[in-house]
């Protein structure tokens, strides 16, 4: 049996309320050999108290550090703060969601550190799908509808239009740009919610398959600059749904384009973890999550699924374990070398950078993920 210790910190990001891992799933990693320090509270914003993670066999410690010193292998959910990443050493191992390639600060620390960081968003599974990201992109697409809903009403800045309509007022139209698995889900919101909906991508089969799925309900746009323009333009409320794997999303929207848009209209911008598809996007929180630029309410909240923090928990626990259990049983090294897939989400190792986007964004050097899990102390 392994005796790895694992690691659960109190997210500290700001309106974070999600944990990495449900009483439950600790249970099965006790009962499979290996021992969890979970932070003191760690669990109260999802609803899982320290009894529950005590019953579980995990023990409880009062502060990150306690935490960060009795354990090699950290499992958080969002990227690491400041105060976290100087806690970091060479004998840890980081498990979480990164986002390196809009977070220049953030990658320098990592770095210095030298500790052995795997990224959520780029482990891969044999479709070339990110199995990881999918459950926050799928909450997220749900959830940007039902915030794009909220900022349409007046009293938020929009234009006053609700998205159903009603007998005789014609619905709201969302124009959602990209249709992975933030944008499908968004769709599946939007039209059960009535809206008029159309949908911009690159990719011919994903616009078969929504045309199929809806019955031509959906309008369907192969994604050009000038179509782009003129259906965002026409739109009540945007969905920004693009996302170029570990890299820094595309500015689909310019400033120009937004000061063009429906006064009142709306976006959210849910590429914004990524750097954002909008140019005139920055990152905002659930406390303050809207801003106003040229009358165009922008929402652009970096951890959207963090307001549901049950549920996303949840959902984040079942896909993240069996991860978690290789690493505890088989050790970092021999359960990235053993499985490509896996080793796809080594970003950091060793003060070196492991992804190829993120090196590019950052004009920083790329080693390849072998080499540098040679020179790490995992």
């Amino acid at each position: 049996m392994s005796s790895t210790v694992i690691g659960i910190p109190t997210e500290i990001k700001t309106d974070e309320r999600r944990v990495s891992l449900t009483p439950m799933a600790v249970g099965e990693i006790t009962n499979n050999g290996s021992q969890v320090v979970v932070q003191s509270g760690a669990g109260e914003g999802a609803g899982f108290d320290n009894n529950q993670y005590e019953k579980a066999g995990a023990k409880i410690v009062e502060t990150a550090e306690d935490v960060f010193k009795e354990s090699k292998l950290i499992v958080k959910v969002k990227e690491p703060q400041e105060n976290e990443c100087k806690l970091l050493t060479p004998e840890h191992t980081l498990f979480t969601y990164l986002h390196l390639a809009a977070d220049k600060k953030q990658t320098d620390d990592l770095m210095s550190s030298n500790s052995t960081c795997i990224a959520f968003e780029t482990v891969t599974d044999d479709q070339g799908s990110l199995p990881l990201l999918t459950p926050m992109s799928a909450i997220a697409g749900r959830m940007s509808i039902q915030a794009g809903a909220h900022c349409l009403e007046a009293r938020q800045g929009g234009t006053g239009v609700l998205l159903a309509g009603a007998p005789g007022a014609e619905p709201g139209r969302v124009v959602v740009l990209g249709c992975g698995v933030v944008g499908s889900n968004a769709v599946e919101i939007a039209v059960g919610m009535g809206a008029e909906v159309i949908v911009l991508d690159r990719n011919q089969k994903i616009l078969d398959v929504i045309d199929e799925k809806y019955s031509g309900k959906v309008k369907t746009i192969f994604s050009n600059e000038s179509d782009l323009v003129s259906e965002v333009l026409k739109a009540d409320l945007t969905i920004g749904a693009v996302l170029l794997p570990g890299a820094k999303a595309p500015k689909l929207v310019n400033k120009e384009m937004v000061s063009e848009m429906k006064p009142g209209s709306v976006i959210v911008d849910v590429a914004i973890d990524q750097g954002g598809c909008v140019e005139t996007a920055h990152p905002t929180t659930h406390s303050d999550p809207t801003f106003v630029i040229d009358e165009v309410v922008h929402y652009c909240v970096a951890n959207m699924p963090g307001a549901v923090p049950r549920t996303a928990t949840i959902s984040l626990t079942n896909t993240i374990l069996p991860y978690v259990l290789t690493l505890a049983n088989e050790g970092v090294k021999e359960a990235l070398i053993s499985n490509s897939n896996f080793m796809n989400g080594l970003n950091i190792c060793a003060g070196k950078i492991c992804e190829p986007a993120v090196a590019e964004v950052h004009n920083l050097d790329y080693v390849d993920p072998t080499e540098a899990l040679s020179l790490s102390l995992n």
